[in-house]
């Protein structure tokens, strides 16, 4: 039996930048492992410190609500989404597989292609997004023609999510570091009165324009749950899950806490309802060009995330057609996916989607709305049924372990989007209950509630010890093979 010496934990962050990143859907090996605890953090922060973040904080202010009930939503929305996204990463290391892979064992080898075409809904959703910020916004600022900054966007997020998983981390924490200067500084300004405003308009507190806060903020976060394991899945299998848990929430909460709370200030005393124009006029009131300067930084900061969809998304086109029909991951398969996926989203930010704030309320509504069922479903199978314990092997045998269609977790998630449909509050749908409420939306509770416990009903007739019997095989075979050593793998049991 072969055995192959891992890197250990907090020892290299990034090893191959030389050249493409070789792997794709398939099982990272123990001897391939790398990375720190605390990259995931600041991978994490990055992802929230840009505009869409400070966007976010305009929805609480255009409601009606005040600056300080605007931060409290955005804080516990934040909190709530966050736990989800967090605990989706400690899946990574253990598992060595991108996040949507694992969820064949809840939806079947085919029938995971549910989740996958929501999560690629979602990534698509959140690219439109972040071009329409960046093509309108440099439209305004620079006078910059919308389709260039649109293609020039996409090409170079295509370049980043080709070279992968390394280029990604290092691009991330170079960004980290140049930018949280420029944001300190202007959060200080706005602190000391050094950035004139006019007075916040008079508000009032309603529970329906709160809840829009909780949630929209919530689904922001909760919306990378699907992704979180494809950027975690190079830490060694024996990195403790607590550790990695808690840098990854601790990143995605303070960032998105501090950009929308900086949102919802500008929105209030400077009237701000486009982020990039008022972020760059507050810096720049500061001393020209500070703001010009942040607002480039972010937005490449911005660009850098789209590269995390088009990476993401691209791992997700390739399971689905893997699903479907087994298909080889080869690097000229990854950049055809990748270019796909981000040509069909510079069409749709360019010439289709152009009103920012509608699109980023019903883009997070949405997201939130497609994710819930899916994420309590993975958790509570994760976390409670099969306790962490998967056959790698097993998630590649389309007639194994856990069969073409996982009907346990399509039904559990068909019934909780299905029971959340009468609670949708979109521009273009608004439900029954959304109307005689006056706007409330408590869609995601629902399809917590009804999703989880279907699925904790169902899961009730797993046999747990067939499971047991194949994760052992499993594990026998990676052995064999030299894709884990024994050392690292009796201290990840």
């Amino acid at each position: 039996m072969a055995t192959v010496t891992a890197s250990p934990p907090d020892t290299q962050e990034f090893v191959s930048l030389t050249a493409p990143e070789t792997h794709s859907i398939d099982f990272i090996p123990d001897r391939e492992r790398h990375g720190r605890i605390g990259q995931q953090g600041i991978f994490w922060f990055l992802s929230n410190t840009q505009t869409l973040s400070v966007a976010v904080g305009f929805t609480g202010v255009a409601l009606g609500l005040s600056v300080w009930v605007t931060i409290l939503g955005v804080v516990l929305g934040n909190a709530f989404g966050t736990i989800f996204m967090a605990l989706h990463a400690s899946q990574g290391p253990r598992l060595g597989l991108p996040q949507m892979i694992q969820s064949r064992a809840q939806f079947g080898y085919r029938g995971v292609v549910l989740p996958l075409a929501m999560a690629l809904f979602t990534y698509l959703i959140f690219a439109v997004i972040d071009t329409v910020i960046l093509a309108q916004g440099f439209k305004g600022i620079f006078s910059i023609n919308a389709t260039v900054t649109g293609i020039v966007i996409a090409i170079a997020a295509v370049a980043l999510a080709i070279y992968g998983y390394d280029w990604l981390h290092l691009a991330f924490k170079v960004l980290f570091w140049l930018s949280l200067p420029f944001w300190l500084v202007l959060s200080g300004a706005i602190i000391f009165g050094d950035v004139p405003g006019k007075a916040a308009p008079h508000s009032s507190f309603g529970w329906v324009a709160f809840l829009v806060v909780f949630a929209s903020t919530a689904s922001n976060n909760i919306s990378y749950a699907p992704v979180i394991s494809d950027y975690s899945r190079y830490l060694p299998r024996n990195t403790p899950y607590r550790k990695v848990i808690g840098s990854v929430f601790l990143g995605g909460f303070l960032s998105l806490a501090w950009m929308a709370a900086i949102g919802a200030w500008l929105a209030a005393h400077l009237g701000a309802t486009d982020a990039l124009v008022s972020v760059r006029a507050a810096g720049n009131s500061i001393f020209d060009p500070f703001g010009t300067i942040l607002i480039i930084i972010a937005s490449v900061a911005l660009v850098a995330t789209m590269g995390e969809m088009a990476y993401s998304g691209q791992l997700v086109i390739l399971t689905a057609f893997d699903s479907i029909k087994p298909v080889k991951p080869t690097l000229s398969k990854r950049v055809t996916a990748a270019s796909l996926f981000a040509t069909v989203w510079a069409i749709l930010g360019i010439a289709v989607f152009t009103n920012v704030t509608t699109t980023i309320i019903d883009g997070l509504s949405l997201s939130l709305y497609v994710l819930t069922p899916w994420t309590i479903i993975n958790l509570i199978d994760y976390f409670l049924v099969r306790k962490g314990k998967y056959a790698i092997y097993e998630l590649e045998n389309r007639k194994g372990l856990y069969g073409v269609w996982g009907w346990r977790g399509i039904v559990a998630y068909v019934l909780g989007l299905a029971a959340s449909v009468p609670f949708w509050d979109l521009s273009f749908y608004v439900s029954p209950v959304a109307k005689s409420t006056n706007g409330l939306d408590i869609s995601f509770i629902v399809e917590l509630v009804v999703s989880g416990i279907v699925y904790l009903v169902f899961a009730r007739s797993i046999d747990l010890s067939k499971d047991a019997a194949a994760v052992k095989a499993s594990d026998e075979k990676l052995l064999a093979a030299g894709l884990i050593s024994t050392a690292v793998h009796e201290s990840a049991l």
